[in-house]
This record gives C-alpha cells, sequence and structure tokens, in this order.
C-alpha cells in the first residue's frame, strides 16, 4: 500500500497536496457525477504539469482500489472511497481540487472547475468559486446572461436535451423546436428572445410540484462561455454529469484534455438525456409516506441517478425519490435521509453480493436476481 497518510474521511486541499506531492504514481477513482470528473481532471491536469503518472477510473458504485506498492489512490466524490484518502465534496469537490492544483503548481482551468461546482449545485457567485469566476471573466471567457443554461447555441437540442429540468418537450427535438417556432424565437436569438424562452420553459416545468419552481432555476440565467467548447458553464456541467454516468471513458477525455471529444460528449449528453426522460415519462409509480418510488426498465446505475434526481424535483410530491431498475436503483433526497445507510440495508436485504454507495442525500445501488417489491420494502423500512 501507499505511503501516504491514512484515509482522511473528507480531504481538504492540504491533505491532498501533501499525498500527491511526492507520489511516483496516483490512482484516480471518482463517483459517476460532473463534479467528481471535473475534480478528478483538475488535478489529473496538475499531475500532468508535474509530470507525475497517473490514472483516473469514473464508475457510479465504484470497487475500493488498494494502491500497490507506493501508489496513492485518491477517491473523489460519494462512496469514492477505500483508498489513502478521499475528497467527499461536502460543498465541491471541484473546489478543493483547484485549491490543491495551485498549491501543487498549477494553474486550474476555471471554466472546469466552475461547470463541477455548477454540478455540485453550488453558486459560482460566492466563496472561492467568485474567485475562479473572477479568473475566467478575466480572460473574457464567461459573461452572465439571460436564457438557458444548455451547452450548444441550437437552442431546440438544448431544451430538449437538457437534464437540469423535465418539461412536456424534455427527451423530444421535434417538440422542442415546434415551441421554439411558437414563440418566434430565430436562430440566431437576442437576449429578449432569450427571456422569452426561459420564461416559458419556467412555467411549463414548474406545472408538477412546488419543489419543481426552486429547481427550474438551475437552467435559468447562464453563465455563458461564447470562445469555449460548450456554450455555457451550466450546460457544461450538465455534459460533465451525463458522460460520466453514460460513457465514463469519453468524460474523463472532456475532464483531462482541452481538445478533441466534444461531439463524442454531446452524443453520449443527447443519448443520456432522452434516455432518462423517457424512463422518467415511461415510469410506473407509487406514493408512500415520505417516499416516491418509481419503477422503470433496466439501466445503468448511473443513468438511474439522473432519473432519480428529475423525479425528486418535477415528480415526487415527497422529499424522497426512489427510481428502481431491474439490476439496479437510486434515491435522491431534498434534505438529508441517511439514503447511504437505507440503501446499503436494502441492498443487503436482497443480495448480499449487491454493492451500494451514498450520503445523507443520495444513493445508488447495483444488484442482481433481486425481486423489487422486496427491495423497495426493505428501502422504505430502512428509512
Amino acid at each position: 500500500m501507499s505511503t501516504a497518510p491514512a484515509t482522511v474521511e473528507d480531504a481538504d486541499a492540504g491533505d491532498v497536496v501533501a499525498a500527491l506531492s511526492d507520489a511516483p504514481f496516483v490512482r484516480i477513482v471518482a463517483a459517476a457525477d460532473g463534479d467528481s470528473l471535473a475534480a478528478s481532471g483538475v488535478l489529473a491536469r496538475a499531475l500532468k504539469t508535474r509530470g507525475t503518472p497517473f490514472q483516473v477510473r469514473v464508475d457510479a458504485v465504484p470497487d475500493p482500489i488498494p494502491g500497490e506498492d507506493d501508489d496513492v489512490v485518491l477517491g473523489i466524490g460519494a462512496g469514492a472511497n477505500g483508498g489513502d484518502l478521499s475528497i467527499a465534496g461536502a460543498t465541491s469537490a471541484s473546489l478543493v481540487a483547484a485549491t490543491a492544483a495551485r498549491e501543487l503548481g498549477a494553474d486550474p482551468n476555471p471554466t472546469l472547475a466552475l461547470a463541477g461546482i455548477a454540478s455540485a449545485d453550488r453558486s459560482l457567485d460566492a466563496g472561492d468559486a467568485a474567485t475562479l469566476l473572477a479568473e475566467a471573466r478575466e480572460g473574457a471567457a464567461v459573461d452572465r446572461r439571460p436564457g438557458l443554461a444548455v451547452p450548444t447555441t441550437d437552442l431546440s437540442e438544448g431544451l430538449a436535451h437538457s437534464t437540469l429540468v423535465h418539461a412536456p418537450v424534455s427527451g423530444d427535438p421535434e417538440a422542442a423546436r415546434a415551441a421554439l417556432d411558437d414563440l418566434a424565437v430565430g436562430a440566431d436569438p437576442t437576449d429578449e428572445d432569450h427571456r422569452r424562452v426561459a420564461s416559458w420553459l419556467a412555467i411549463e416545468a414548474t406545472a408538477s410540484t412546488t419543489r419543481a419552481a426552486e429547481a427550474v432555476e438551475r437552467v435559468l440565467r447562464p453563465h455563458a462561455t461564447p470562445d469555449g467548447r460548450f456554450a455555457t458553464v451550466e450546460g457544461f456541467a450538465d455534459v460533465l454529469d451525463a458522460v460520466a454516468r453514460e460513457r465514463p471513458g469519453t468524460g474523463v477525455a472532456i475532464a483531462i484534455r482541452d481538445g478533441g471529444m466534444r461531439s463524442a460528449a454531446l452524443d453520449a449528453w443527447r443519448t443520456h438525456a432522452r434516455a432518462a426522460h423517457r424512463a422518467l415519462a415511461d415510469a410506473t409509480t407509487g406514493r408512500y409516506d415520505g417516499v416516491f418510488v418509481a419503477r422503470v426498465d433496466s439501466a445503468p446505475p448511473g443513468r438511474l441517478g439522473t432519473v432519480a434526481q428529475l423525479c425528486r424535483d418535477f415528480r415526487s410530491p415527497e422529499p424522497v425519490a426512489l427510481v428502481v431498475g431491474d439490476d439496479g436503483a437510486a434515491a435522491q433526497s431534498v434534505d438529508s435521509a441517511r439514503l447511504g445507510d437505507a440503501m446499503r440495508e436494502a441492498v443487503r436485504a436482497v443480495d448480499a453480493d449487491g454493492r451500494s454507495v451514498g450520503t445523507g442525500t443520495r444513493a445508488t445501488a447495483r444488484f442482481e436476481n433481486a425481486e423489487v417489491s422486496t427491495f423497495i420494502t426493505a428501502f422504505r423500512e430502512a428509512l
């Protein structure tokens, strides 16, 4: 095993620097979400600058990876632990990574770090994030504008494939184009066009639950990046979330390199969004005391995580949303509800070899040959 310090439950930037500064080889294991992916990219770039060999792996339900010889194993995100230290990302793993990268002698890519922070649903205008935002603005890389937080300049594509919101046109590019035509939005939208679309979406997306009125704010008034790979910081965050969950290899490439892979990342984003919105629209649902359950067809655990988030924010009248497939499940809650513990207990009840990871507000599991109704009952009882 490594000679780095014993595992730190939630390492700060100083812990990360101490562990990585003299490491002969670094293994990064990241959870499948945009913040963890962006943080892994920020640190990988810093290691590359220093000439330190590294490996990055992204997994929705990661197995602990032991180090070999003097390797340092760094876990990033919920459940990515078991190595020498872990950035749990209580605020944002990307913020910790950006600070550590500076102390390691590298300048973090501010747009990548900001996208990670946005993925963690943290404000870009306060605290250390505001410093990164100021750096990006000095380079004329970021400018806040009205409209939608999407990764492309094609509004119909962004409207149909955003996983930041669930609306009647979500997952349906033709319906999105028709809606924009009805709103008389042209191919080169003005600020007034952007405002009109944002106002329309805010109404369309908030008809289902009271929580949706707050959740829809994530997709409004973005930080535009006209010279960047993606049209907005928040749209970049959406892509990072999608590729981390749908095509991790593509996600790693996007995070550690500035050039290439944009088309592949957007393709993964579209695929992920269509599948997630379709799964939520077609789900068989049930409401219980405190838990809203959505039963969907079999899907990768990472994709279930996106469905659970959309369900929590735009469909669930209860504080906890549980999405269950044939061989996996994901749950998200509004406030801390010990979801990680509940998921672990439920998996243990149906599959001794199953695995789960989670925190108080989100959890993901992978299992086999489980009776879904038994799992749902076990999860509810564990809560």
